[in-house]
């Protein structure tokens, strides 16, 4: 880790962590007392955190969030477990991820989450519910946000994530969305899924040497009592060998409704069919 204290015009040296561990996707985020905590998708199954007590000057050693069971997306997709993070007004960290444990067989991937209010501990991983673990469609790749002046039992809280519907697709049969769910309570029950945006054809992104590339990563951000904005791209066919990949935010954000949905239950939408008109703006 490296840390900077001129806005990112010079940093600091690299420091590992207590234990010197290894990984990926590490998403800091910093509590009201200073501590700064680091959620991360490890080398070896699991995601981890570790957090620093004196502004980044050292790192204590990584302890255990959660190990992983993930469901490699259809039709050749680059995606994975990377985890997204957030806090809110009184500390508690809230650390999103894909995972397939919630499903016999592992066929696809629920969004799920996990919480610390003790820095070094954390709780056990729930299922956000956007649909029931019986649906056929995939998700991934979630961006969590969270109202930093709410907290506790009325926290609000966001997560945009992307979704195959029919999670047996192939890579000319794939479509991708973009959805939306929100709490305001901290996660204990969840508003219906909203779509977003999409579908899009895979073909219509990039293609690397580890997949059709989207983004490892999203982003959502909740203005205070406000909205949440996601940030993410949204494909349409190419011009010839142009691929065309802006990055969107929905104009106007989305509102943070939460709901009675909870994990234990069999929600009667599915994100897939969801029917939503969300303006968008081109960023």
């Amino acid at each position: 880790m490296k840390t900077s204290t001129d806005g990112g015009v010079t940093w600091g040296p690299a420091r590992a962590t207590g234990d010197g561990a290894h990984g990926l996707g590490g998403q800091p985020v910093v509590r009201p007392n200073g501590t700064v905590l680091v959620p991360y998708q490890s080398l070896n199954g699991q995601i981890r955190s570790f957090r620093s007590i004196d502004g980044g000057n050292s790192w204590r050693a990584t302890v255990l969030v959660s190990a992983f069971s993930h469901h490699d997306a259809a039709g050749g997709l680059r995606e994975g477990p990377l985890p997204s993070a957030e806090i809110d007004g009184a500390g508690t960290a809230y650390v999103t991820w894909s995972d397939c444990r919630f499903r016999s067989g592992c066929p696809a991937n629920d969004i799920v989450l996990s919480k610390s209010t003790s820095e070094t501990t954390w709780g056990a991983v729930t299922r956000v519910p956007i649909d029931g673990t019986g649906s056929t469609v995939d998700h991934f790749v979630p961006g969590i946000g969270v109202d930093r002046s709410t907290s506790g039992g009325s926290a609000r809280v966001g997560v945009t994530f992307y979704s195959y519907p029919n999670r047996s697709c192939s890579s000319t049969t794939c479509v991708l969305n973009v959805g939306f769910i929100s709490s305001t309570n901290g996660g204990a029950s969840w508003s219906a899924p909203t779509q977003v945006a999409g579908p899009m054809n895979l073909t219509w992104l990039p293609n690397t040497s580890q997949g059709r590339m989207f983004g490892d990563y999203i982003s959502t951000s909740i203005f205070t009592g406000g909205n949440a904005f996601p940030v993410f791209p949204i494909a349409s066919a190419p011009s010839g060998t142009t691929f065309n990949v802006p990055m969107f935010a929905p104009t106007g954000g989305l509102a943070i409704t939460g709901g009675a949905r909870t994990a234990t239950e069999a929600p009667n939408v599915d994100v897939a069919a969801a029917q939503t008109a969300v303006p968008l703006t081109r960023n």
